[in-house]
């Protein structure tokens, strides 16, 4: 039965930056479709994401630290396999934004968003990825940008990142695809998150914004569990390397 093909009933979950906003939104998903959640925090575990995880009955552990660094970024993964047996499927979805003029851009916010932003995804991806290839099977979502196929306003680096998050997973798919592990991406739209908080206290860039978005309203983190369940599950065995669009339409214009 199709609905079948998107049970994740057995099946193990890292989410980073799973404490509030999308990350929250995306594990609660999977944990409803079936999946036990390893749920991830930067500073503190995600303890209100894992009270919800509980009230459905799902398994899920809390694990904490800057995925800015390289040693963190194994740790969650092997943290995850250790306490689970397994990992079935990685959501990169941790980042942060910081907004400056690119002529005076700072250069310590171009290395934070860097690394939280792109090269956590090439090392997460790399460890999660070693463990789904020697079980010829896996799913790898990353978390794009309306800005991997557009520049943005004040976030030269945000921009970067997301334009090379779009290429890394087309990179990883292009390799991994024949040896039974997915690498995809979703691209949200503009949601009602902490990163776009700025956006929205701007009268005039909120209602620019919302003025062309075909669906007539910002997106919510709720928005993305549909696909995100959809790239986790077996119904996109044969999606590979693609980038998927949630955004309300705002592409199209």
């Amino acid at each position: 039965m199709i609905l079948d093909q998107f049970s994740l009933k057995g099946k193990f979950a890292l989410v980073t930056g799973s404490s509030r906003g999308l990350g929250a939104a995306i594990a609660i998903a999977l944990a409803q479709a079936g999946a036990g959640v390893a749920l991830h925090g930067s500073t503190s575990a995600p303890k209100a994401t894992q009270h919800k995880l509980d009230a459905l009955g799902a398994k899920s552990i809390a694990l904490v630290g800057d995925v800015a660094d390289a040693a963190v970024c194994a740790k969650l993964v092997e943290e995850t396999v250790r306490q689970f047996g397994a990992i079935d499927i990685l959501v990169n979805n941790a980042g942060i934004i910081r907004r400056a003029p690119a002529a005076d851009y700072p250069e310590e916010d171009w290395k934070a968003l860097i690394d939280v932003n792109l090269s956590s995804v090439f090392r997460l991806t790399q460890h999660a990825g070693r463990h789904m290839l020697l079980r010829g099977s896996g799913k790898i979502i990353n978390i794009a940008s309306l800005l991997t196929f557009q520049g943005g306003i004040l976030v030269p680096a945000y921009a970067a990142a997301k334009g090379g998050v779009g290429q890394l997973t087309k990179a990883f798919a292009n390799e991994w695809a024949a040896k039974g592990v997915n690498v995809n991406a979703i691209a949200p739209g503009y949601m009602e998150t902490d990163n776009t908080e700025a956006l929205k206290k701007n009268p005039e860039r909120a209602r620019q914004i919302l003025e062309r978005i075909p669906a007539g309203r910002w997106g919510k983190p709720e928005d993305l569990a549909g696909a995100a369940v959809f790239l986790a599950s077996s119904a996109s065995d044969y999606v590979h390397g693609h980038v998927l669009v949630v955004d309300g339409g705002w592409l199209n214009r």
